[in-house]
């Protein structure tokens, strides 16, 4: 996605070879119109799936989501990074965050998936797929069919790409890096 390429080299941050900061665009500061922009695109992509639902691990994932289940008339889910004690049904597990280097719980309610959805799980960054394998696991608990991924940003060097591709799901990357060297971003396509 050519518009979203453009925000990443003129926008974003390289920290370094393994980390981009897009919080002007994407992770703190929301440019809407682009996120709109996504969201078409992954409607696009994933549209003859028969979407039930679109399911995010907060925070970043968010806004993208939403626009996305907007686009398919949908709710959508986002899993919790703490449980609250209004939580009747939690499913839960745990994940480890690339960006944070620490473990964290995720957890969402088990009563807003089931056996007949259709899931389409939308998130910021693919990286170590870390954060998708835990999703997938609330998902698959709940009995919920996982219809497609789609990452806003995808690192392709590291091995979340890999984990997706093999495990057969339908696949869509925005912006797939092939490298970051020298504070410059190789496009993977």
């Amino acid at each position: 996605m050519k518009s979203l390429k453009d925000a990443i080299e003129q926008k974003g941050l390289i920290i370094s070879d393994e980390v981009l900061k897009v919080d002007s665009f994407l992770n703190h500061q929301i440019d809407c119109p682009l996120v709109m922009e996504m969201a078409d695109e992954f409607y696009e992509h994933f549209k003859d799936k028969k979407i039930t639902k679109i399911v995010t691990i907060e925070s970043s994932g968010v806004a993208p989501s939403f626009a996305t289940a907007c686009r398919f008339g949908v709710p959508m889910v986002f899993i919790k990074k703490a449980q609250p004690s209004t939580m009747q049904d939690p499913v839960s597990c745990q994940v480890f965050s690339f960006t944070k280097n620490k473990y964290y719980p995720i957890c969402m309610e088990r009563q807003y998936l089931s056996e007949e959805d259709n899931v389409l799980f939308i998130d910021d960054f693919l990286a170590n797929g870390e954060a998708f394998k835990a999703a997938e696991n609330l998902i698959k608990e709940c009995g919920a069919n996982i219809s497609g991924v789609g990452i806003v940003i995808e690192k392709a060097f590291q091995k979340g790409h890999k984990y997706i591709v093999d495990a057969g799901y339908d696949f869509c990357a925005l912006a797939s890096i092939a490298s970051i060297k020298d504070k410059k971003i190789t496009w993977a396509k």
